[in-house]
């Protein structure tokens, strides 16, 4: 199955003409199963003062015009992540649509940034974990931030996750951690990454891109650059199972067993 990534050059501009932007490129990329659209694209991540007037319900214009868009393509669709507003709440929160236009899983960021940034304060945490069946197995759906912590991932492991899912809008000056943190959270869980990050540059701060698609080993078959742009990929997801049979690390642990 082939995966693409929309490495959008995030600019200072209306919500309006991101998304038109976005569904453009959406037509432009290869026919794929999947594809994905990277973190607070709508607005730009770093535009906080923008966060209350662009938030939108689950149901709102940019969803679904996205949900059209999925129909129209006949394809899974992440369409990222934006400010969602529900009962006086704030969240960082993505759709995973399906090829009907439905949405097949949602999840609100748990992990908020608050190093030289606002989300902690402006939005509300999340509290769910989310790993999604779909036709090809299960994606456990993280955002940026969460590629720190390890265990997230492993959890997502845990419930059946044979892949992972990144939305992301992480900063040029943390590129090589950005790099380390795709294939670490891929390799140690012998489990496929695919994330898509922001280009371009969001109230002054630009950037890193780097969208990846990672496999089990650590390897990554695909890789963007700085500039806006698709990073598309056929994957082979039985690798999953071969990997995890030939280097059985996953069975090995020893914390899990005592626990």
């Amino acid at each position: 199955m082939r995966i693409s990534c929309l490495q959008i050059d995030v600019r200072d501009r209306r919500k309006e003409e991101n998304v038109e932007n976005a569904l453009a490129l959406l037509d432009q990329a290869p026919a794929s199963d999947l594809y994905l659209l990277p973190e607070i694209w709508p607005c730009g991540y770093f535009s906080f003062d923008r966060y209350e007037r662009d938030s939108e319900p689950l149901d709102g214009p940019t969803a679904q015009a996205m949900r059209e868009k999925a129909v129209a393509l006949r394809a899974h669709l992440l369409m990222g992540s934006f400010v969602e507003r529900d009962k006086g709440n704030l969240y960082n929160t993505s759709i995973l649509l399906n090829p009907r236009g439905e949405i097949a899983a949602t999840y609100r960021k748990i992990h908020l940034f608050g190093y030289q940034s606002k989300e902690s304060k402006l939005l509300t945490r999340g509290s769910n974990v989310t790993v999604a069946d779909l036709p090809w197995g299960k994606a456990g759906l993280a955002t940026c931030y969460d590629l720190r912590f390890p265990e997230f991932f492993r959890l997502m492991m845990d419930r059946g996750a044979t892949h992972f899912l990144v939305v992301s809008a992480w900063p040029l000056a943390r590129l090589e951690a950005w790099k380390l943190f795709n294939r670490a959270r891929a390799h140690e869980n012998l489990a496929f990454l695919i994330s898509c990050n922001c280009a371009g540059a969001s109230e002054g701060v630009r950037f890193a891109g780097h969208s990846s698609i990672v496999d089990p080993m650590g390897v990554a078959l695909a890789q963007g650059d700085e500039n806006g742009g698709i990073v598309s990929h056929e994957v082979d997801f039985s690798r999953v199972d071969a990997a995890r049979q030939e280097f059985p690390a996953l069975t090995d642990r020893v914390f899990r067993t005592i626990q």
